[in-house]
C-alpha cells in the first residue's frame, strides 16, 4: 500500500496540480489586490461613494449583513471578468505563437522545375 501510495504521489499530476494550487493561492492575493485597491475604489466613485457592507437589516438579535453579499458578488463578478480577460489574451496570444511557429507551406514548383519533373519521368517510362 505503501508503494502505491508514492507512486500515487510522485505521479507527474499530482505535482502539476500541487504546483497549479500554490500558484493559485499566490494568483489570489494578486486578484485581490486589484480588486479591492484598485477596481472597487474606482466603482466606489462611479456609484457615488455607495458602500454595501454597510447594508444590514435586524431581526430581533440576529444582525443580517445582506450589503456584505451583495458586496461578494460584486467582487465576484469583477473577479470572474478580470481572469476572463487574461485566459482571453492568453488564448490570442498562443494562437498567434502557433501562427508563427506552423511550418509554412512548400512553395508551388516553378515552370522550370515542373518541365525538369515531366522530363524526368518520361526518362523513367523508357
Amino acid at each position: 500500500m505503501l508503494k502505491e501510495f508514492r507512486d500515487f504521489a510522485l505521479r507527474g499530476n499530482v505535482i502539476d496540480l500541487a504546483v497549479a494550487f500554490v500558484i493559485g493561492a499566490a494568483f489570489v492575493a494578486i486578484v485581490n489586490s486589484l480588486v479591492n485597491d484598485i477596481i472597487m475604489p474606482l466603482v466606489g466613485v462611479i456609484l457615488g461613494g455607495l458602500d454595501f457592507t454597510s447594508l444590514a437589516i435586524t431581526f430581533g438579535n440576529a444582525n443580517i449583513t445582506y450589503g456584505n453579499f451583495i458586496q461578494a458578488i460584486i467582487n465576484f463578478l469583477i473577479v470572474a471578468f478580470v481572469l476572463f480577460l487574461i485566459v482571453r489574451t492568453t488564448n490570442k496570444l498562443q494562437k498567434m505563437r502557433a501562427k508563427e511557429e506552423a511550418p509554412e507551406a512548400p512553395p508551388e514548383p516553378s515552370a522550370e522545375e515542373k518541365l525538369l519533373t515531366e522530363i524526368r519521368d518520361l526518362l523513367k517510362n523508357k
